[in-house]
């Protein structure tokens, strides 16, 4: 996004850029069953363990962070699934999230920013769910359908 400034000098017009913010949600695999937090902050409701990606930091080290901070789980098999970029995927701000599948190992807690972390299948998520979860279960629903 693109917004017009005026220099305090000179009042030439000066550009300011805002780009998305990436993001990382990472869907945690426990036997048949799928992790999802309850948010403590704005928005309320359930959601993909996940967060911002830090500066210096790579989207795989983001999607480990993210996942010990607010399940207590370290992961195994991460992998890309996709990345999903609708403008208002998220009524905070435009924001880019790349999505990972992953074995979740250990004792599942909550943390952080998660004031529940529970497990659920995939025909049986709870409501609300927050940002563009919804999309993201049902893509990667069918993408184990497919792959058996």
């Amino acid at each position: 996004m693109q917004k017009s400034l005026s220099c305090p000098n000179c009042h030439a017009t000066i550009k300011e850029y805002r780009n998305p913010f990436p993001t990382v949600d990472i869907i945690i695999r426990i036997d048949d069953k799928i992790v999802l937090i309850e948010r403590k902050n704005e928005p309320h409701g359930w959601a993909l363990p996940g967060g911002f990606v830090d500066y210096g930091e790579s989207l795989e080290q983001a999607a480990i962070r993210e996942a010990k901070e607010e399940t207590g789980l370290d992961l195994a098999n991460l992998k890309q699934m996709h990345a999903y970029s609708a403008p208002d995927r998220d009524p905070r701000q435009h924001n880019i999230s790349v999505i990972f599948t992953a074995d979740g190992v250990g004792t599942l807690r909550s943390g952080d920013d998660a004031a529940n972390a529970e497990l659920f299948l995939l025909d049986e998520l709870p409501q609300p769910l927050c940002f563009d979860h919804a999309t993201i279960l049902a893509d990667y629903s069918k993408l184990i359908s497919a792959t058996g």
